[in-house]
């Protein structure tokens, strides 16, 4: 049987690494991996084959789906910092809509199923868990052009498919970006006092387990939404909680806060998280807990 083709965007990123990680010992699909720039993944490329990308650019987005016509397309690359989508809007319609619109375009062309990330961010977070037909009403830059992008793929005329997912955690290689699970490990290893929110609910993501529900969707060729996130909704401060214990580190230093303490240039849903049902039920994606997720950063930790 001949393998069938998968292109991933922004495969330097947390996300991307690890689909690249998983898709590449699959032999029946052949992988290339994309993004902006150099190769930074840490994977031989016997395994797989490389491209630089840049999504902003129509004619490379073009040429390159148009050359590898690849069965399905998994869109990660993103620009997902929220702060900076609020101070830099172009900068984020570009990457986050426009791009997008490339992608999707050449995806219709190519006949390529194309799997797009998206973000509990497209709502208010006024009565999360939310469940794949929860009306979107975004609070942030970043969540209204996430939303637009989702809308972009809606239109599709090849078969498409949205997973959404929240706050997404993980250990990566080479990455410039923390996450709320190695930010409170190393500030109470380096003995600081943090606040952490008690006030905003998540059911936080772990990267290998968002990978595979990607993966699961694309095996299942599942058209429509899906929530792709963690079962358990938690605070930053009961996150931050599990993680000082299970690292024996001090929980003294962690200090209880609520967001009206911070300022921050994007507004946060106060309750998103997502009911994961439809995913567990027509996928069979199985996400770990929250304390098995810590244990296998972990265990990642040791072995980079």
């Amino acid at each position: 049987m001949k393998a069938k083709k998968v292109l991933v965007t922004g495969s330097n990123g947390l996300l991307g690494q690890k689909l690249v990680q998983l898709l590449m010992e699959d032999p029946q699909y052949d992988l290339i991996a994309t993004a902006r720039g150099k190769n930074r993944l840490p994977f031989p490329e016997s395994s797989y084959k490389y491209m630089s990308m840049d999504i902003t650019n129509k004619s490379e987005v073009d040429k390159i789906i148009a050359e590898v016509k690849p069965e399905f397309i998994i869109h990660t690359a993103a620009m997902t910092n929220v702060d900076q989508c609020e101070t830099e809007k172009e900068a984020c319609w570009k990457q986050n809509v426009d791009a997008v619109k490339y992608i999707a375009d050449a995806a219709d062309k190519s006949k390529s199923f194309l799997i797009h990330l998206s973000t509990d961010f497209i709502f208010d977070g006024k009565n999360g868990p939310y469940d794949e037909n929860a009306k979107a009403a975004p609070l942030s830059y970043y969540g209204e052009s996430k939303l637009a992008a989702e809308k972009i793929v809606m239109k599709c005329k090849t078969k498409w498919a949205i997973a959404r997912t929240v706050l997404v955690y993980g250990v990566a290689h080479d990455m410039s970006r923390s996450n709320i699970i190695l930010w409170v490990k190393k500030s109470l290893e380096d003995g600081k006092n943090i606040q952490v929110v008690n006030d905003q609910w998540r059911t936080p993501t772990l990267a290998e387990d968002l990978s595979m529900g990607c993966y699961l969707i694309m095996e299942n060729e599942a058209t429509g939404i899906y929530n792709i996130s963690g079962k358990e909704l938690l605070t930053p401060y009961q996150m931050a909680i599990k993680t000082a214990d299970f690292f024996k580190l001090d929980k003294g230093l962690i200090t209880k806060s609520d967001s009206t303490k911070f300022t921050q240039p994007a507004k946060r849903p106060p309750r998103t998280g997502f009911i994961i049902e439809k995913a567990v039920n027509n996928l069979g994606y199985d996400p770990h807990s929250f304390d098995e997720g810590i244990r296998m950063v972990a265990e990642q930790l040791v072995s980079a």
